[in-house]
């Protein structure tokens, strides 16, 4: 049997703000040899902790893409919560730390879900924190609503409430119909399959031969039948101005598990951010200089403390 082993190494540092002094503390969390390093910040002990589980793509723990996309709203985010009493840790998505590179051949979605799994277990130990509320951003929603055992609370942002091939389908049909309907047969051939013989030349972006294993495995799950499985109280969050995952997407999730809280905040995207004119929405991924939502962290703070 193969064993998952967790090393850790912790580096503390206290940061004056104002009058209040932050822990802030660099942890490295290896899931075999691939590596998490993340950040925990907290103003006291005995206080919930939340873990970010990211969206997709190449995330690391502030919210930023390379040298293109520089939102930093989970920066923005932390330094907003803590204000709040809460506790809150980050890390670097595995595809995002080039010491993961070499490890990344074959990556399946579950590996993302077992990332998840390892920060949850290492702060499981830490009694320094109340209880452990998950929030899992686009992607991550998913991704943390399927590592969400022995956490206290889960929190989707922006989650999209149907499988992946749905969604991917529904963004390529809205550009093109014609696209959309090869977009279908790929996914068909995919599925029986487990290959795709022939891509269309503006689809192999998306159905690259090294992409395919990650697709299949993700497509195996449906969000909105996910949700059904969990018993922990839940919020559901999604903005009026995210262009990458529908208001319509929250609803469904919501009307899966009717015991959910579910909250639409107005003029917020996908990034978080609170804008005032739509213009600006693919701007506010390329500069940290638009404010996050406030009535976001308002939100995630009542539900944490109520």
């Amino acid at each position: 049997m193969k064993f998952k082993f967790l090393y850790l190494f912790l580096f503390v540092c206290s940061i004056s703000i104002g009058q209040n002094n932050i822990v802030s503390e660099e942890i490295l969390i290896k899931n075999d040899s691939i590596e998490l390093p993340g950040t925990l910040t907290f103003f006291e002990e005995n206080t919930p902790l939340i873990i970010w589980v990211h969206g997709s793509g190449n995330i690391d723990r502030n919210g930023n893409q390379g040298a293109i996309i520089k939102a930093n709203y989970i920066k923005q985010f932390r330094d907003s919560i803590n204000k709040q009493g809460i506790a809150f840790f980050s890390y670097d998505k595995r595809t995002s730390n080039p010491k993961n590179f070499k490890f990344l051949k074959g990556i399946l979605y579950e590996d993302l879900v077992n990332d998840a799994k390892k920060v949850i277990s290492h702060f499981k130990n830490d009694n320094r924190f109340s209880e452990i509320i998950l929030i899992g951003h686009s992607q991550g929603s998913l991704t943390a609503l399927l590592a969400s055992k022995n956490t206290g609370k889960y929190i989707s942002i922006a989650g999209p409430g149907i499988s992946i091939d749905k969604t991917i389908i529904e963004q390529i049909t809205k550009q093109s119909a014609e696209l959309g309907s090869t977009t279908i047969a790929h996914f068909k051939e995919l599925f029986e399959t487990g290959t795709i013989k022939k891509v269309h030349p503006f689809l192999v972006s998306i159905f690259a031969k090294q992409n395919l294993p990650f697709i299949l495995n993700w497509a195996k799950y449906n969000p909105a039948e996910e949700i059904k499985k969990i018993t922990i109280p839940t919020l559901i969050i999604n903005g009026t101005k995210d262009i990458q995952v529908k208001v319509e997407d929250a609803q469904a999730l919501h009307k899966a598990l009717p015991s959910s809280e579910l909250v639409i905040i107005e003029n917020m995207n996908h990034v978080l951010k609170h804008l005032e004119k739509d213009a600006d929405n693919m701007n506010s991924y390329y500069s940290a200089d638009f404010p996050l939502s406030t009535e976001l962290i308002t939100t995630i703070a009542n539900f944490i403390k109520n």
